[in-house]
């Protein structure tokens, strides 16, 4: 939970976690989880970590992995500890015949888009993010 409320921090919306321990407990190692988590930790202390989940692209007839969050305590930036985290994302993905990877990024996230184009990735201007929530959702 404490690495959930520094990624809010650090996207300037705390206000927007309504998770709890117990709903995590069923949703990412329940009997059939929602999504999934990759812990960094350094003597059993969580200091990153990285969400995801499965998805499938129709123009790869591939499944792929959107990766939801990432995140680094800011004393562990620098370390590799973010880099190891997208290395075993990497792997799962190879593992599982995943076609590609995709996640957002903040455009004003300078650091993060470097940290992103170092490893690999290609930053797509060309679209925007869509969100149906609330109301929107329920209509």
């Amino acid at each position: 939970m404490e690495l959930i409320y520094l990624k809010a921090e650090f996207d300037g919306c705390p206000e927007s976690v309504e998770a709890t321990p117990q709903k995590l407990e069923i949703d990412l190692f329940g009997e059939n989880p929602l999504a999934f988590v990759l812990l960094a930790e350094i003597d059993g202390v969580a200091i990153g970590l990285a969400t995801y989940h499965f998805i499938y692209s129709t123009f790869l007839a591939k499944p792929g992995i959107w990766l939801d969050d990432l995140y680094v305590k800011a004393e562990h930036r620098s370390h590799q500890v973010g880099q190891a985290l997208m290395l075993r994302l990497r792997q799962i993905g190879q593992e599982k015949g995943c076609g590609r990877i995709d996640w957002t990024v903040a455009v004003s996230n300078e650091r993060g888009i470097k940290f992103y184009e170092r490893i690999g990735a290609k930053i797509i201007n060309k679209v925007k993010l869509c969100r149906l929530d609330g109301q929107a959702l329920s209509k």
